[in-house]
């Protein structure tokens, strides 16, 4: 998956995450349950970002 699919996954579970908070609240099991896929959503944004940083930085030498 690339960085830009990540970051749309990010914002639609983001956005699912305050509409369903609207309705219930934030300790809601569904908003829980989305928003523990945000973070990993977001771990995994991290983690490939940072990846490509260092290929970028070995291409630069």
């Amino acid at each position: 998956m690339s960085t830009e699919q990540i970051l749309d996954h990010i914002e639609q579970c983001r956005q699912k995450m305050m509409f369903l908070a609207s309705r219930s609240s934030m300790v809601d099991n569904e908003v829980i349950e989305v928003s523990s896929k945000l973070d990993s959503l977001i771990i995994q944004y991290i983690h490939l970002t940072k990846s490509e940083d260092l290929m970028d930085r070995r291409a630069l030498k």
